[in-house]
């Protein structure tokens, strides 16, 4: 297992290339099992949850290559003999769950595991569940896993979602490309990455009509055929970069960023103090001398905060001058960071959903234990600002959304490196 050793007091001066997001690839690899023909994805990122998602594709009988070191992932699923996503595999990764739909669209029945991945809120299937069946699946749960048929094939409906799920959202979409007559998605999510899986499903053949907005409209066809598409910028991986120089200090251009991918959160980090220009290639962000100042922070769905941002705005506020409030509304589980900083000496009380932050002169490095995903890289920022030296361990969550953590910051004058546990 590795760990990564940071040593703080440096500031960031450079560029950053911004990877394609995790979130989009991981919806964009099961639109193959929509299609007898090959589907093309350029821009993907590099990741551990990539690999993942590939294993499962592939032990359903999907051939995935992966081409131009891992940049290009070129997928095809003509030959699909197995129908059951074992748990041994969709226990790693939450995202797993999207063969759902479009097993159950193009082939009429599905057996998949409920899903695993990082343990920061229940994320319950029912929602998924309940919209499938709208569309005329039976679906049943049996010993840890889903049954679903869809005999006579999906039918379109009316589908009000009660929460604004990404992932209901995407699977039913997925599913109502092939289904008969017209669905209508009624409170379905807006974030970017459903913007771009439906870009992608209508070079597909797709009829769909509404994305980014609160309501989708699907009209079904009777297949869809292969395409090639470029998987959108990373927007956390963006935000997550244009922290850095906000905690160390320093400027940064983040190549390939866009204002529109983080709009709600590049209002809340210019409330802070903090500079952010748009530039010919990206984003350009920097801290001017002095600390920045406390804000209060909400996580909302899409276009507002985003939850999988909050960990590492954390970060940076633990050394805000002023008192700042997060309050989390998406997951319930999502502060087991705040200890991990609190050994660093951050000033943090959590009551619930809510974390009041108090900002410090300065952190303080230390051995600090990674809990997830984004809490792993809100740890290594820390780390940017802290006196001394910060080593965090378990970071296997890191390279799941992560690729090349090390070699980025360290473009940019950062002094971290990586190293195995010792044992």
């Amino acid at each position: 297992m590795d760990r990564i050793i940071v040593t703080g007091g440096k500031e960031l001066s450079g560029q950053i290339p911004i990877a394609g997001a995790k979130n989009a690839c991981l919806a964009l690899m099961p639109a193959t099992l929509l299609s007898d023909e090959p589907l093309t994805l350029t821009n993907a990122p590099r990741l551990s949850d990539i690999k993942t998602m590939s294993a499962l594709l592939s032990s359903l009988g999907a051939e995935v290559s992966s081409l131009q070191d891992g940049k290009v992932l070129a997928l095809s699923s003509h030959d699909i003999h197995n129908h059951t996503a074992d748990y041994e595999i969709v226990r790693k990764m939450r995202a797993s769950n999207l063969v759902l739909g479009p097993m159950l669209a193009r082939l009429g029945h599905a057996i998949v595991s409920l899903p695993g991945g990082c343990a920061i809120g229940a994320r319950p299937m029912d929602i998924h569940i309940d919209a499938l069946e709208m569309l005329g699946a039976v679906i049943e749960l049996k010993d840890g896993y889903l049954h679903a048929k869809a005999p006579n094939g999906l039918k379109g409906a009316t589908i009000p979602l009660r929460f604004a799920s990404v992932g209901a959202t995407e699977n039913v979409v997925m599913a109502a490309t092939l289904a008969k007559g017209t669905t209508v998605l009624q409170n379905a999510a807006r974030e970017p990455e459903i913007v771009d899986l439906v870009s992608c499903l209508r070079k597909m053949g797709a009829q769909i009509e509404g994305e980014g907005t609160s309501t989708i409209t699907i009209q079904g066809v009777d297949r869809l055929h292969g395409a090639t598409h470029p998987v959108v910028t990373d927007r956390i991986e963006l935000g997550t970069y244009m922290l850095a120089p906000a905690i160390a200090g320093g400027e940064v251009e983040l190549l390939g960023g866009r204002r529109a991918l983080v709009g709600a959160f590049a209002d809340k980090l210019e409330a802070t103090g903090i500079e952010i220009t748009e530039t010919e290639a990206g984003l350009k962000v920097r801290r001017a001398n002095g600390r920045v100042q406390a804000v209060d922070v909400k996580t909302e769905v899409f276009p507002g905060f985003p939850t999988d941002l909050q960990a590492q705005m954390m970060a940076l506020l633990c050394t805000a001058n002023g008192t700042s409030v997060l309050e989390e509304t998406i997951f319930e589980n999502r502060f087991m960071h705040a200890p991990e900083l609190m050994r660093m000496g951050a000033d943090i009380e959590v009551h619930g959903g809510h974390a009041t932050v108090k900002g410090v002169d300065r952190l303080k490095g230390a051995p600090v234990m990674a809990t997830d995903l984004r809490a792993s890289v809100s740890l290594i920022l820390a780390g940017l600002a802290a006196e001394g030296t910060t080593i965090v361990s378990r970071v296997y969550h890191l390279d799941r959304g992560y690729e090349r953590v090390e070699a980025k910051l360290s473009a940019c004058g950062a002094q971290i490196t990586r190293e195995k546990e010792p044992q």
